[in-house]
Parts: structure tokens; sequence; C-alpha cells
């Protein structure tokens, strides 16, 4: 299957020089994707969570004035270095109505000025403070998920994972869009075959690392939860991932790896797709948006 028509149609200007050789200001100053116009939401509220990691700022969507509606807290992607609560402002606006939720859009620090572990860190720093004080926000404290989009994914599994660790079975599940679950991965599969020419570069990806895992590894689980070698008593996970993205096989191997290990897990997966479709101005895109919203409705309301 070829590319998307209409996601072909941006691939020329998508694909610009190496991340590495544009000043990370300017990189941090537009979006890479195009967005779409922002969808008019009941209410829209900026502020920060008071943890022991220090204040994490956050976006929170309301779909309606009702309280008591379930959570999902969502960390953007961006390679761990890009992204903030602008970038991913129109798709969470949609994600809100569409799942009918409030969603809590987390601020994470950026490499390399934060690196490893402090994404992490403040990931679950923020997910617990939610659990807490749901009913402040409005939310419903039994019904919370965590999800994301490649970094993003990444953060959202490791939450996922930790909390299991510690006792904490609370969460109704974890959604995954094409999530980074191995950092410096060997370069063959898909790393290999989509490595140039559909938006991520295998280059992008190694510029991205290098930021992030300062003088770490990339082996520490947290990191590279694939590595992980129980993944049994996790909340039920939805898992998506592009045809043509570098990042296909690892997050296919994931969901695999959820189930094999008695877990519920839902692969979706978009054969002409490229990674950072999720949310761009396309109809597979609305497709791929409606189906994760399907299943975020039946996961919240999931006994």
């Amino acid at each position: 299957m070829p590319v998307d028509s209409e996601l072909a149609t941006l691939l020329e200007e998508l694909n610009g020089p190496p991340l590495s050789e544009v000043p990370l200001e300017l990189l941090r100053e537009g979006s890479a994707l195009p967005i779409e116009d922002p969808a008019a939401i009941a209410d829209v509220v900026n502020r920060t969570l008071p943890t022991p990691v220090g204040d994490v700022p956050v976006r929170i969507y309301y779909p309606a004035q009702e309280r008591g509606l379930p959570v999902l807290v969502y960390f953007h992607g961006g390679g761990f270095v890009l992204g903030n609560l602008e970038s991913h402002d129109s798709l969470l606006r949609n994600v809100a109505l569409g799942a009918e939720c409030i969603v809590v859009s987390v601020d994470y620090r950026l490499a390399p000025e934060h690196p490893f572990p402090a994404a992490p860190e403040d990931a679950l720093a923020a997910v617990k403070w939610i659990q807490a004080h749901a009913t402040e926000i409005g939310g419903d404290p039994g019904r919370i998920i965590v999800g994301g989009d490649s970094a993003g994914g990444n953060l959202a599994t490791g939450v996922a994972l930790r909390l299991r660790d510690e006792g904490d079975t609370g969460l109704r599940g974890q959604l995954l869009i094409y999530p980074v679950t191995q950092l410096r991965p060997p370069l063959e599969g898909s790393m290999a075959r989509n490595g140039e020419g559909y938006f991520l570069r295998t280059a992008d990806m190694t510029w991205f690392e290098d930021m992030y895992l300062g003088d770490s590894d990339g082996n520490h689980p947290h990191a590279s939860p694939l590595l992980m070698e129980d993944l049994g008593g996790l909340p039920p996970a939805f898992v998506m991932t592009a045809g043509f993205d570098p990042l296909l096989d690892q997050g296919r191997t994931y969901a695999l790896r959820l189930m094999d290990a008695g877990n519920d897990c839902v692969y979706s997966h978009y054969a002409g797709a490229i990674h950072g479709f999720f949310g761009i101005p396309a109809e597979i895109s609305r497709r791929a948006v409606a189906e994760a919203c399907g299943w975020l409705t039946s996961a919240f309301e999931r006994k």
C-alpha cells in the first residue's frame, strides 16, 4: 500500500533539513506538522500542578460543564525535545469532544535542558496528582487513562509500568499512539525501511535520543519499556502504528508483548500513514482520532 494520498501531498513540506542542522530555538518556535483550526470547547484552563518534583504546567480541556467526567492525562510527542501545550492543542480539543472526557495535557520538562529522567518523573508526578485531586478539576478519580503520541506514548507506558510496580492498579487504560518503546534500537526492519523520506528520519531519532539520554545508555526500562522483562498486570491498552513510520516495529512488538503477557490490548495499524499523522488535517487522521476516541469511551466505562 502506498502512502495515503493526502499525507503524500504534505511530505514535500514535511521533509525539511535534518533536525540537527536547525537551531533548536527555531525548531521550538513553530510546529513541524500542519494543524487544524481549534474546535470550540466548553472550557480550557491553564494551571500548574504542585508535585514533589516541582510545579508541572498543564492545560485542561473540558468538553462540557458537567462534573465527574473521566480524565485522559496526555503527554505530547516531540522526541522529548520539542512540543508543548500549543503543539497539540487542536488535537486534544477534538479528543476531549470525541471521547467526552476531560483531557489534561502535561507540559513536561524537555531535553537537552532537562535530560532523562526529568520527563518520566514529571509524567508520574502529574498522574499521581490527578489521581489524588481529580475531583478538584471536575474529574472522576476512578476513571483515569494515560496516553500520548511518540515520545509521549513512551511516557505513558512508563507511568503505567511504574504505578503497577508500586501496587497501584487504578488506571483504566493506556492510549499509545505510535509510541517510542525502545531508545537506540537496532537499525533494521522499519527503522531502516522507513528511515528516510517519511517525515521522521532515523537520523532525527538519533539526534532526539542523544539530547534526551545525555549520559544514560537508553536501556533503563523507564526509557525503553520494550526491554522490561515483565509486562504483565498492566491496564488495558490501545496501540496505534503507522505503516511508513520508523517506529512501526517497536510499537507492534510492544502491543504483541502486552497481549502475550495476558493484558487486554487493542492493536490498530494504519498502513498508509506516516509518523505524526494523528491529528493532521486529513481523512485518515480523522478516522484514527475517531477510533481512539471510541476506544477511550469504552475503556472509561469498563468495570
